[in-house]
């Protein structure tokens, strides 16, 4: 997966961003700042979302190049397409019980309480924490991100790939922190229509780049040389 496309990812499923995080942007504390401070606080706020995407982007990177090291990575690219496609095809009955495990309300219930100590101040700094914090909470999109980052196959270029994900995703986001009252609730709903559209043909793309059929950009052919190490013999030297 090419780095560049985690920032398609991100802008385009901003627009499912404003419906799932719009509410917490739309909530944050303004403090008693100038405008300045306001822009400041609500760029900082989005830094922090991009800080925390970018570290799981080299966490599953690194786990990704695992999976290159050992020859899986075109099984392990149709593998989370076809999870992406089955989570999207689900009926929502099936999907409202994922919200009811153990480890889903665990992640929740932090982020939820500690939302809740941030909200009474206004400050930049906080509003950066209040970023990060944000970035742990549980999101559809982002695991679809995040299995395009274990694609790449490298820490860095796991960092990188989330890193232009979030970035992706800020422009939208940061507009409705600012501006987000004159954003409609049909036209809302409007663009979350699409996200599963959007998040199916991913999981194809994800699918065909696993099946190595030598379609270019789409599916380019992926052989084992990178695999193998040069082997480096020193020249024989006559013996006297």
């Amino acid at each position: 997966m090419e780095v560049w496309t985690g920032f398609i990812i991100g802008f385009f499923g901003s627009f499912h961003c404003v419906g799932m995080c719009g509410p917490i942007a739309l909530a944050l504390p303004f403090g008693k700042g100038s405008n300045f401070q306001l822009v400041l606080s609500r760029l900082l706020y989005n830094l922090g979302r991009v800080f925390t995407y970018t570290l799981f982007g080299a966490l599953f990177g690194f786990f990704g190049k695992g999976l290159t090291f050992i020859g899986f990575q075109r099984y392990a690219s149709i593998i989370l397409g076809a999870s992406i496609l089955i989570y999207y095809l689900m009926p929502n009955k099936y999907k409202g019980r994922l919200a009811y495990t153990k480890p889903y309300q665990m992640l929740s219930g932090f982020v939820r309480k500690s939302f809740l100590k941030l909200t009474k101040s206004g400050s930049p700094s906080t509003l950066f924490l209040f970023g990060i914090i944000n970035g742990f909470l549980p999101c559809g999109f982002v695991y679809v991100a995040l299995a395009g980052a274990i694609t790449t196959g490298n820490f860095l270029t796991g960092a990188a790939f989330m890193a232009l994900f979030g970035l992706g995703t800020t422009p939208i986001m940061f507009v409705t922190s600012i501006a987000g009252k004159f954003i409609s609730v049909n036209l809302k709903r409007r663009m979350n229509k699409l996200i599963p559209v959007f998040a199916v043909i991913l999981a194809i793309l994800f699918i065909l780049r696993g099946l190595n059929l030598n379609i270019h950009y789409i599916s380019p052919k992926i052989t084992n040389d990178a695999l193998v190490q040069p082997q480096y013999c020193s020249p024989d030297v006559p013996s006297k």
